[in-house]
């Protein structure tokens, strides 16, 4: 009897696998085979020089970093046809498997690379009456006689308005629910939508003609109200509810492509609650990864395919980074959520890495290091600071409190306390400005010290900017007659580091927190 289980087990140990997919928008990988749906600037050998030459080099440079991510499934976007699927197969001879489509008419279509073992293929398709997109890729794969799907897309970009992705999303969605509700599924690509797409589409007229829905967030269930489906309560939810990976990244590192300098997230995988039930495939928790290796990546700028006017020059990559993420079907190397988010939590700097609270923090010795009518900082010894936003009536600066913390934001990247409650009052501080930081004693630009209360800061005021040195931040006052005249030279006595949109900067409430020199 102890024989015959030996032999059952090791199998079955034998057949666990730890593995990785990848989602990589090549940026327009066409042949030279000249068709109707060729883009203008991909007509081979004519104005543009895509020739042999720059062709070579092109995919050449998608098989380098194909071939360093090493992922068993890839997700390719902006893939021309089959045959340059046949090219790839054949240049990276670990794959085993490939899947590809697109509309007849269309440039480019969605495709996978896999060294599992594909079953099936199916279109989901989305036809347009003026418009030619291109259809969701649903492939399901086996590994470990366990099947599992992941849906690859390419959403419209935002020269077309929400309502085309809300389109996409809608049929995305009823396809996923004809599923099993505890099915493992992976929704990836390029849905040209940020991960918080809802909280910015309101201000943009030429997108939002959806009354502020999106296809990313309420369709598909990535939110609920407001709020981000977060570990906490992915399995807690009764209806189906999505997790979208780009939470496992602290906010500064939320990015697979930059316009105009500012991060952006088209690129997500987007998960079942299904891969975090610890049974047949499981997500490895904070195993998600954007690829940026410095020749991808560098001077904080994307190494994108170069083009001048709309001429090839032989040189770049892609205007997207690869994205990745790791699952397992070894129960050992399961993580369970209930072991990962059940720590107490009893610090501010730990409401820095929650996304949203289910359950009430209570801080004990919180100091308020700072007030400005109904604002104010809170700190706590040998601990970080963080905001709290026209809330902070009820608390007087240089006094010590224990706050019940009952909501958090993030706010263009500024972590705030939204709502809290007294629990105890402790009484005057002496010493609370020793809590402030000395600006030639630490890095301002590191997003760490965001919240943190500044002393000590020198520079010259130029067009909004403070000058230090051979570096420079932005100044901000809400009150623009606050900020010193053009070319002062000034000293911060005491000023909030914020953050906004990836850029730190010093905000001014009113001109005592500075000399002019």
């Amino acid at each position: 009897m102890i024989k015959l289980l030996f032999l059952i087990f090791i199998p079955f140990f034998l057949s666990a696998k730890t593995f990785t997919v990848a989602s990589y928008n090549v940026e327009n990988l066409f042949d030279l085979n000249k068709d109707r749906s060729d883009y203008k600037e991909y007509k081979p050998n004519s104005y543009s020089k895509w020739n042999n030459k720059n062709f070579n080099i092109k995919i050449n440079n998608v098989i380098k970093v194909i071939k360093e991510i090493d992922a068993d499934i890839i997700a390719l976007q902006e893939i021309e046809n089959r045959q340059i699927m046949q090219v790839l197969l054949k240049k990276l001879p670990k794959y085993k498997y490939i899947s590809f489509t697109k509309y007849r008419r269309s440039s480019v279509g969605v495709a996978f690379l896999s060294k599992i073992k594909i079953v099936s293929n199916k279109d989901i398709d989305l036809k347009f009456r003026n418009k030619l997109y291109r259809p969701i890729l649903e492939t399901t794969f086996e590994l470990d006689n366990t099947r599992f799907k992941i849906f690859n897309n390419h959403w419209p970009s935002k020269r077309a308005s929400e309502s085309y992705r809300v389109k996409f999303a809608k049929k995305l969605f009823d396809r996923l629910q004809k599923l099993p509700k505890d099915y493992d599924y992976i929704l990836l690509g390029d849905f040209n939508s940020n991960y918080d797409e809802f909280k910015t589409i309101y201000n943009n007229k030429k997108l939002n003609d959806t009354q502020g829905i999106t296809g990313i967030n309420q369709v598909l269930n990535t939110t609920i109200g407001k709020k981000f489906v977060t570990y906490d309560d992915i399995l807690r939810r009764g209806k189906r509810v999505n997790y979208n990976l780009w939470l496992d990244l602290s906010y500064e590192e939320r990015f697979s492509n930059k316009y105009r300098g500012k991060k952006n997230t088209p690129d997500n995988i987007i998960l079942s609650p299904a891969l975090f039930d610890n049974k047949k495939i499981s997500y490895i928790p904070k195993s998600f990864t954007v690829f940026k290796p410095s020749y991808l990546y560098k001077n904080n700028k994307v190494i994108r395919w170069e083009m001048n006017k709309k001429v090839h020059q032989g040189s770049g990559y892609s205007d997207h980074l690869p994205i990745f993420a790791k699952f397992t079907t070894n129960k050992e190397n399961k993580k369970t959520l209930e072991n990962i988010e059940k720590k107490e939590l009893n610090k501010i700097s730990q409401l820095y890495t929650k996304t949203k609270l289910l359950d009430d923090v209570y801080l004990k010795d919180v100091i308020v290091i700072y007030k400005n009518k109904n604002s104010a900082l809170i700190k706590q010894r040998n601990d970080r600071a963080i905001y709290l936003y026209k809330n902070a009536q009820e608390l007087s600066e240089g006094f010590s409190y224990d706050l019940a913390i009952l909501e958090i934001d993030n706010y263009n990247g500024l972590k705030e306390v939204k709502d809290y409650k007294i629990k105890k009052y402790h009484g005057k501080i002496k010493d609370y400005k020793n809590l402030y930081l000395d600006a030639n004693n630490i890095d301002i630009f590191d997003i760490k010290y965001q919240n943190e209360i500044l002393t000590n800061l020198s520079g010259i005021y130029k067009k909004g900017k403070l000058f230090i040195k051979n570096k420079k931040i932005k100044l901000y006052a809400k009150d623009k007659r606050n900020l010193p005249k053009e070319n002062s030279n000034i000293t911060i006595i005491k000023a909030q580091l914020g953050f906004y949109r990836d850029n730190p900067q010093v905000i001014i409430h009113d001109k005592s927190q500075y000399n002019v020199n």
